[in-house]
């Protein structure tokens, strides 16, 4: 017998292309990650946490830095992903999309001075080299999974 939270999932990925499948599940991560930017304990110096910039010293897991602007743009983009998964070309763009952004902060993070006024998300290392594998994980599945789907169309 299966239980509800089975079904619940099959009625979720149902008739949904991998692409899709792919920006869904990364949207829920986003939101996640957002969600828990706000959790003390989750997020060491909470009492810290900032509006924005890099005053702020609260860390995610005690090794991502993050500000309240931080958790909310990871809010909104998981969002995002999750609206674009809807239909197999959004969702394509979506990863991509949203992919070339990561690697743009990324390389945003190289450059700026860490201590400054332009890391007003913030980021620090860590920040960055994770951004450098969400770009690489978006793009992949997102050129793989949507060039797959497109085919499967033909």
């Amino acid at each position: 017998m299966a239980s509800t939270s089975d079904s619940a999932r099959g009625r979720l990925t149902a008739g949904r292309t991998p692409v899709q499948l792919a920006a869904l599940g990364s949207g829920a991560l986003f939101v996640l990650v957002g969600l828990l930017g706000f959790i003390p304990g989750l997020t060491t110096n909470y009492d810290d946490l900032g509006v924005a910039g890099h005053e702020s010293e609260a860390l995610l897991l005690g090794v991502f830095q993050v500000s309240i602007l931080h958790n909310v743009v990871h809010l909104l983009f998981g969002v995002a992903g999750l609206l674009m998964a809807r239909t197999a070309r959004t969702a394509t763009l979506f990863l991509v999309g949203g992919g070339a952004i990561y690697f743009l902060l990324f390389l945003y993070g190289l450059v700026i001075d860490h201590e400054s006024g332009a890391n007003f998300v913030p980021v620090n290392t860590a920040d960055n080299w994770l951004h450098l594998l969400l770009a690489a994980g978006m793009i992949g599945a997102g050129l793989l999974l949507g060039r797959r789907t497109a085919a499967n169309v033909r």
